[in-house]
């Protein structure tokens, strides 16, 4: 299978280390890059649009037909906003976005960075988690070919990328211990990207995949 990629969130650390991987791989045959600025990367298989209302892509949509997969890594911190506001923020961006994609590619796989500890009930005390586990859900109930839920946790940077996150500069010597004795929490974005890719190729026994099936699926 030839993949031909959709990729979001391409400035910020994870979807640049998606991107990085996409690039890299050779079943990868092309990607667009969906964002509100450049990303800074030049590359024979990538294409970019730029574009302001991700929460209507209706002007772009007719450039998006023909594409197998999508990579979702657009996301924000929930740090200091009311629920309201991350809930238009994820659930309601994303949904509007996958919702137009899978108008025009139903037989598309639709890959979602979701995190780790994330609430399937939407029951729960957290608020990010209740809003990421129901933007989960609600993924799953669209057309896509198939959807799958990404949640990772503690990630080492891909060296090398301009978009990692500065506090990982402080946190990074974590690694090596975590990997060894939580190695249920710790993986590299290296590793998600492959994970993500080969998902996309080969399929996965659950929708939702946790570190440990993060590190499965990234051989």
């Amino acid at each position: 299978m030839k993949i031909k990629a959709i990729i979001t969130g391409a400035t910020g650390m994870v979807g640049e280390g998606v991107l990085h991987e996409a690039l890299n791989r050779s079943e990868v045959e092309s990607v667009l890059v969906i964002g509100r600025k450049p990303c800074g990367v030049v590359h024979p298989k990538l294409q970019e649009i730029i574009h302001s209302d991700f929460y209507d892509i209706s002007p772009i949509l007719n450039q998006l037909s023909g594409y197998n997969t999508c990579y979702f890594c657009l996301g924000v911190s929930s740090v200091g906003m009311k629920e309201a506001e991350y809930f238009k923020l994820t659930h309601t961006l994303t949904l509007n976005f996958a919702e137009k994609l899978s108008s025009v590619n139903p037989a598309m796989t639709f890959c979602y960075i979701s995190g780790s500890a994330t609430d399937s009930t939407e029951q729960g005390r957290s608020m990010w988690a209740r809003v990421k586990g129901k933007t989960e859900n609600d993924l799953t109930k669209l057309p896509f070919k198939a959807v799958y839920n990404f949640r990772p946790a503690f990630m080492l940077p891909t060296k090398g990328l301009k978009n990692t996150l500065p506090y990982y500069k402080y946190i990074s010597w974590m690694y090596p211990v975590g990997r060894r004795f939580f190695p249920n929490y710790f993986s590299t974005l290296a590793e998600l990207g492959q994970a993500m890719i080969n998902t996309s190729i080969r399929g996965y026994t659950k929708q939702i995949l946790e570190v440990e099936d993060i590190l499965v699926m990234s051989k």
